[in-house]
C-alpha cells in the first residue's frame, strides 16, 4: 500500500538558492511533495545538501528555448519558490503577476528575500548575520560587554526565512483549497526572525530581560540557566532550573544545601548573588566528568542535560526525525542526516518531465552543448 502523504500530489518548482529556499523545498518533499529543482547546466554535483527527495531540472534561464522548458511547466506546478533578490525573476520575463498566475492563476509563487521588498537594504546583498543583525535579535544574543554572537546561520537562514516561507506555502495551499486560486507569498528573514523574537523583545520591558545583553535570567546572566564545563576539557553540562522544584533538584544533585549556594542574606533572584552561585556551579561541574554528571541527573527534574556533539551523536546512530510525526499521514523518512545527498543538475529531470507533463527526450526537448534541458520546436507541417 502506498503511503499518503500529506503533500502526496503537490508539485513544486524550487529555482537553486542557498540555505533558506532549499530548506523550504526540503520541507515540502519531506511531507510528500514533488519537488523540481530547477539548477544552472553542470557537470559537477551541486554544492547544496538539502536534496533529499528532489529531483533536478538543468535550465539556463537566460536562454530562451531553456527558459520555455520553465514556461511549459508552470501550468502543471502548484508551488514556485523564488529565492532571488527583488526584480530578478521580472529581468528573466517571469513576473508572477503578469506571467505566471496569468498562466497558472492556481498557482502560488513563494519570494523569498533576506531583507524587507520595501525597506532600505532591500537592494543590498547580505547573509544570515546581516537578517539577524537589523531584526534587532541579534543584539540580545552573547555576552556582557562583548560583540553580539551570532549562532551560526540557523536563525535567519532556516527558521526565519525556509521555515516561515513553509508556513507561508501551507496557509496558501489552505486558502486555495477554499477559493480555489493561488497567490504570491512573501516571506523575509528580517521579519521571519523578528517574529520569533517576539518573546524575549516583550520581556525587555519585564525584570526578567530588562537589563543589558548577558545579565538577565534567559540570557546568560543567571547561573542557574546556563551551560558549565565538566572535569573533561570540552564537555559541557546545560542547566535550566528556573523553577523553584527543579532548583531544589539541581542542588541535591550536586549534594549542596541552598546556604552554600547563595551567600547570606540573599536569594537566588537576587542578581548581586550570581556571581557568587556561577562560581561555586563552576567548581561543582569540574569535579566530575559529563558522563558522571548524567549519571547523576538523568531521570530527574533538574533541568540538567548533557551538551550533545554532532559526531558522538552520529556514532551513537542517533535517529533524525520529521519536526513532527502524524498518526494518519506521517512524513517521508529522514535520508542521509549526517552527509546530505549531493544532486547533480539534471538528475532525476527526465522522469520527472516524463510525469509531469508526458515528455521525452527527442521529441519534446534536448539538451544545449553546456547541459542544459532546451524546448524543441515542434513542427508546423
Amino acid at each position: 500500500m502506498t503511503t499518503q502523504y500529506p503533500l502526496s500530489g503537490l508539485r513544486v518548482l524550487e529555482l537553486a538558492g542557498l540555505a533558506p529556499g532549499p530548506f523550504c523545498g526540503l520541507l515540502l518533499a519531506n511531507w510528500g511533495a514533488n519537488v523540481l529543482r530547477v539548477d544552472r547546466p553542470g557537470t559537477q554535483p551541486t554544492a547544496d545538501l538539502l536534496t533529499s527527495h528532489k529531483s533536478s531540472i538543468a535550465l539556463d534561464l537566460k536562454n530562451p528555448s531553456s527558459l520555455a522548458i520553465l514556461l511549459s511547466l508552470i501550468p502543471n506546478t502548484d508551488v514556485l519558490i523564488d529565492p532571488f533578490r527583488p526584480g530578478v525573476l521580472e529581468k528573466l520575463g517571469l513576473d508572477p503577476q503578469t506571467v505566471l498566475l496569468k498562466k497558472n492563476p492556481k498557482l502560488i509563487v513563494v519570494r523569498l528575500t533576506g531583507f524587507r521588498r520595501d525597506g532600505k537594504y532591500s537592494a543590498m546583498a547580505g547573509h544570515d548575520i546581516n537578517y539577524l543583525a537589523v531584526s534587532g535579535v541579534l543584539s540580545m544574543l552573547g555576552a556582557r560587554k562583548q560583540p553580539p554572537l551570532h549562532p551560526g546561520n540557523i536563525l535567519a537562514d532556516f527558521a526565519g526565512g525556509g521555515h516561515a516561507a513553509f508556513t507561508g506555502v501551507l496557509l496558501a495551499l489552505i486558502h486555495r483549497s477554499s477559493s480555489g486560486k493561488g497567490q504570491v507569498v512573501e516571506a523575509n528573514m528580517v521579519d521571519g526572525v523578528s517574529y520569533l523574537g517576539m518573546f524575549p523583545r516583550l520581556l525587555t520591558k519585564m525584570p526578567m530581560w530588562s537589563e543589558e545583553r548577558g545579565t538577565n535570567t534567559l540570557d546568560g546572566g543567571a547561573p542557574y540557566y546556563g551551560c558549565y564545563e565538566c572535569k573533561d576539557d570540552g564537555k559541557y553540562m546545560s542547566v535550566g532550573a528556573l523553577e523553584p522544584q527543579f532548583y531544589t533538584e539541581l542542588l541535591k544533585g550536586f549534594g549542596l544545601k541552598a546556604d552554600e549556594v547563595v551567600p547570606g542574606g540573599l536569594n537566588r533572584e537576587d542578581k548581586r548573588a550570581w556571581p557568587y552561585m556561577r562560581e561555586v556551579f563552576r567548581e561543582r561541574f569540574r569535579s566530575k566528568t559529563r558522563k558522571e554528571w548524567e549519571a547523576i541527573f538523568d531521570g530527574t527534574d533538574a533541568c540538567c542535560a548533557p551538551v550533545l556533539e554532532h559526531q558522538e551523536m552520529e556514532a551513537a546512530e542517533y535517529d533524525h526525525r520529521p519536526i513532527v510525526g502524524l498518526t494518519e499521514s506521517p512524513a517521508r523518512k529522514v535520508e542521509s542526516p549526517w552527509q546530505g545527498i549531493a544532486l547533480r543538475p539534471g538528475e532525476g529531470g527526465e522522469a520527472t518531465l516524463k510525469e509531469w507533463v508526458g515528455w521525452s527526450k527527442g521529441r519534446d526537448y534536448d539538451f544545449s552543448s553546456q547541459g542544459a534541458f532546451i524546448k524543441k520546436e515542434k513542427s508546423k507541417l
